[in-house]
């Protein structure tokens, strides 16, 4: 069990995954700062109500209620070209469930969040080979494009990574991502994204 500060996102961070952050408030601000200083990593949770960011006069965006499983994000990179703005650039980690979330009086979150177990690595079923290729395909078609999706290393083999990576760009709804990444079996998550495409068309059936 540890104590994370949390950023509530109206977005599903996955271990493996990339995540950009502009920040410019003063509590976020405060909290990379102190991440950066301890070599810690924050807390992502998806909202499901309110908003992350305060207005300007103080007040909130609405009732604040957020999931309780997440993602730790470590911060890889800062831009701090602009006095008062950082832009971070973030990988996730580990999934973690909290408990007590609590906010400070400058509006922080914080929580007792307990790590759970990394996916175990498992080889994708020959049933979703198709949706293996996909994301092969998928990936070469946004590099000619000049895009990096990921952060390699690309790991094909592993049905987790795969799964990931998918529910990262599909147009899904948030409820329907943070119910995929909480899923334990990374084996079962893949085999829904694959059930999902075939259903869309994208592979074959």
């Amino acid at each position: 069990m540890t104590v994370l500060p949390l950023f509530p996102l109206q977005t599903v961070l996955f271990p493996g995954g990339r995540l950009n952050l502009k920040v410019f408030e003063a509590r976020y601000l405060d909290m990379v700062g102190d991440c950066l200083r301890q070599g810690r990593p924050f807390g992502v949770v998806c909202l499901q109500s309110g908003g992350e960011v305060r207005r300007k006069d103080g007040g909130g965006s609405g009732a604040v209620r957020f999931h309780d499983t997440g993602v730790q994000a470590h911060i890889d990179e800062v831009d701090a070209e602009q006095a008062g703005i950082l832009h971070i650039r973030c990988s996730g980690r580990e999934r973690f469930e909290l408990t007590q979330p609590r906010q400070q009086p400058d509006g922080l979150w914080l929580a007792d969040a307990e790590l759970l177990p990394a996916d175990t690595p498992a080889t994708p079923p020959e049933s979703t080979a198709a949706t293996v290729q996909a994301l092969r395909d998928a990936i070469e078609a946004m590099r000619r494009e000049g895009a990096e999706p990921f952060i390699p290393p690309y790991q094909f083999n592993d049905a987790g990574w795969v799964a990931n990576r998918w529910c990262e760009i599909l147009p899904i709804s948030r409820p329907a991502k943070q119910k995929l990444m909480a899923l334990d079996d990374p084996v079962a998550r893949l085999k829904l994204v694959d059930e999902f495409l075939r259903d869309q068309g994208v592979v074959g059936s």
